[in-house]
């Protein structure tokens, strides 16, 4: 229904002159006949269309509007010839209140145009009051020739960030696809930066991802993504161009499209920030979360510090790491988990008879040994997984996930073949895995492990009787689910780990697990970042554990993790490491500083007050800082390889502070939020605590 809404409201709309970025106005409804410009806004985004429907958003949340894009053609189609179809002359527009729902009171401005080749394009845009800045798109087709058109593939909310006005280009990127080579996730945009960001697989046992790119300036900055509520073959492609940075939603989609036919595509959002990515990320969770997928919430364990006998790798045997235990529990630590090699194979998810003769009885024995020296016991799996030669390819080789040619996936760390999730027996005999390991065996929690877990290929095995090939990825959350539910149904305290060995998390999959690793980080910057990005992705008291300390810089920086709320763990041999090359001894030095640092961690639980990412921003300040608040006090970590300078303490309330070094109890002097400047001098790391001294805080 068309109406005249006061421009009091939240979300509106308005016909404007092709200079205005912004003007108060009564909204009006009349028809377009493609004049002027339409708009839809909030207190943080406009978004502005002109009279060919292409958009233009305007960031309204600083001092004052700017537009972080040139009017783009945001919305297009390919034809199958390769003619993209960009050009749709605004023919009418209509502007609704939108009935409560589960996000509450929202506005829709809908558009219609038509282009040459008699393509009908609608386009709504929705604004809801609880989440300003953020705009649902939903774009549709609709043939109204009299012939057939051959579809290749959709985009939306392909936009140009443009550079800051009277500055040099200078940019940050967000991306959440997976890639083989295990780069950083967060990166500055130069000269020649260029990534396709696919959803599918990117690799033989490489996919997956969060379907969101962020692009942002030391002003604002803009995300784009989607949010349907399964995995979608898309990609969001970023790219460096010559006055500013290229980023949106594509899909291949061939299809043809009969007259008469509407063509749907994925269900989409555009949305402005200032400071970094983690806004965005944060509003997208909740945006989610109201969609129905929800990050599990942590139990208490899963904030406990880990061991991992991984530092013995393959090589294990149960008398080094019942006699490391002791070890394990004087420094504080309180989880032991027993990695890769425990298994007969890959796939055969029974005790290796050369490390336990015994059989089951031994390893259930030894998770015993692991509850007697005051720990608990946690179990590596790999699931979705088999190795050739193994009894369970032999026996059950229909769960195999096979290709159109009927090629099974190969997943090249252990030599293995992928195993489809969306196969009934493949989840009934994983359900069965976890029964044994957590209901028999005694272990109180899991870690799931391998890249190959965060994204599948489509699945074409006749066998599975698949509606569309696509249900293979669309339903590896599902596969999750069934294993958390059937862990916890044991024990509801039970932790599931899932570690997809250096991929950028799958965010459907995200609440199937109630604790996140760095994921095999190749830098303590890596753990910094992943740190921030999973705690906008499940929530400010996620429990992120910053994977083993071996794996940081220089193999020691504990404060990467504490800094950011993550959980410590280690994977340190002791009292010998059979592996004199690459060992992971505790040392007399090591244990000293490993020491002090769990001791820290125990004090302080960091990970159970609230991350606040929105406070600096990861790309453009210096010297880099994280802040977590916990019970009124702000825990700041800061990290450079040399700092000596001043720096703000964002984020404190109208109370004096003391400040402290959280490493060594210095005292630091005190500040106060009309004067939160200090002056600091440090080498890689700074760990400070602002204490209030005041006892009304406001």
């Amino acid at each position: 229904m068309q109406r005249t809404v006061p421009v009091a409201r939240r979300a509106f709309f308005q016909w404007l002159g092709a200079s205005a970025l912004c003007a108060p106005a009564v909204v009006s409804s009349a028809p377009a006949s493609g004049r002027g410009h339409v708009r839809i806004a909030d207190a943080a985004i406009s978004l502005q269309f002109d009279e060919w429907m292409r958009c233009r958003v305007v960031h309204l949340a600083g001092p004052r509007p700017v537009a972080l894009t040139d009017f783009d053609a945001s919305e297009t189609l390919t034809l199958a010839n390769g003619a993209v179809v960009d050009r749709f002359v605004l023919r009418q527009t209509q502007v609704d209140a939108l009935p409560d729902d589960a996000h509450g009171p929202a506005r829709r401005l809908r558009l219609e145009g038509r282009s040459t080749q008699g393509l009908i394009k609608t386009v709504a845009v929705t604004l809801h009051d609880a989440f300003p800045g953020f705009a649902w798109l939903e774009v549709n087709y609709r043939n109204e020739s009299v012939a057939a058109l051959a579809i290749k593939g959709w985009g939306n909310a392909q936009h140009r960030v443009l550079p800051r006005a009277g500055r040099a280009q200078a940019f940050w990127s967000f991306a959440g696809a997976s890639h083989e080579d295990r780069h950083d996730w967060v990166q500055p945009v130069k000269p020649g930066f260029a990534q396709d960001n696919f959803m599918g697989m990117n690799a033989p046992d490489y996919g997956g991802g969060t379907p969101v790119v962020d692009v942002w300036r030391r002003d604002a900055g803009l995300a784009v993504g989607h949010l349907e509520e399964v995995p979608q073959q898309v990609s969001l492609p970023t790219r460096w161009l010559r006055g500013g940075v290229q980023l949106g939603l594509s899909a291949k989609r061939a299809t043809t499209l009969a007259p008469g036919q509407t063509l749907t595509t994925a269900l989409s959002f555009v949305a402005v920030h200032q400071g970094d990515y983690f806004a965005a990320l944060d509003a997208y969770r909740r945006v989610m979360a109201q969609r129905g997928i929800v990050a599990a919430t942590p139990p208490a364990a899963a904030y406990e510090p880990i061991w991992c006998a991984w530092g013995y790798e393959r090589e294990f045997t149960v008398e080094r790491v019942e006699a490391t235990l002791p070890k394990v529990k004087e420094l504080g630590l309180d989880w032991a988990v027993i990695d890769d090699g425990w298994q007969a194979a890959i796939g055969d998810w029974r005790p290796n008879t050369d490390k336990f003769p015994g059989g089951e009885a031994q390893l259930k024995a030894l998770a015993t040994s692991i509850r007697n020296a005051g720990l608990k016991p946690r179990l590596w799996i790999a699931p979705l997984a088999v190795a050739p030669g193994s009894d369970e390819l032999h026996e059950h080789s229909d769960m195999l996930l096979r290709d159109k040619d009927g090629a099974v996936q190969n997943v090249s760390w252990w030599n293995s073949f992928y195993l489809c999730p969306a196969y009934g027996k493949t989840i009934e005999r994983a359900q069965g895995l976890v029964r044994k390991v957590i209901g028999e065996w005694g272990f109180e929690g899991l870690k799931i492990d391998g890249q190959h877990l965060n994204g599948v290929a489509l699945c074409h095995n006749p066998a599975h009787k698949h509606a569309r090939p696509e249900e293979s990825a669309e339903r590896l959350s599902g596969f999750f689910h069934a294993i958390y539910d059937t862990a916890r149904a044991i024990n509801p305290n039970a932790v599931i780990e899932l570690c997809p060995c250096g991929t950028s998390f799958a965010f459907h999959n995200l609440p199937w697990m109630n604790q996140t690793p760095a994921s095999d980080p190749l830098s303590s910057w890596q753990v910094r970042h992943k740190g921030k990005t999973l705690k906008a992705l499940m929530g400010p008291r996620a429990a992120y554990a910053g994977d083993h300390v071996e794996l940081s810089d220089g193999g020691a920086d504990f404060a990467s993790t504490v800094g950011v709320g993550g959980v410590v763990s280690t994977k340190f041999t002791w009292p010998e490491d059979p592996k004199p090359k690459d060992s992971f001894l505790l040392t007399p030095e090591h244990e000293t500083l490993w020491r002090r640092w769990i001791t820290l961690y125990r004090e302080q639980m960091l990970p159970t007050g609230v991350y606040r990412g929105e406070l600096y921003d990861i790309g453009f300040d210096k010297p880099e800082a994280h802040v977590v608040e916990k019970d009124g006090r702000l825990h700041y970590a800061f990290y450079a390889p040399q700092w000596d300078g001043v720096v703000e303490l964002r984020g404190l309330k109208a109370a004096r502070y003391e400040l402290r070094n959280l490493f060594d109890g210095q005292a630091l002097g005190t500040v106060t939020a009309a004067k939160p400047h200090v002056r600091l001098a440090f080498k890689n790391h700074l760990l400070l605590c602002a204490t209030p001294l005041d006892t009304q805080i406001t």
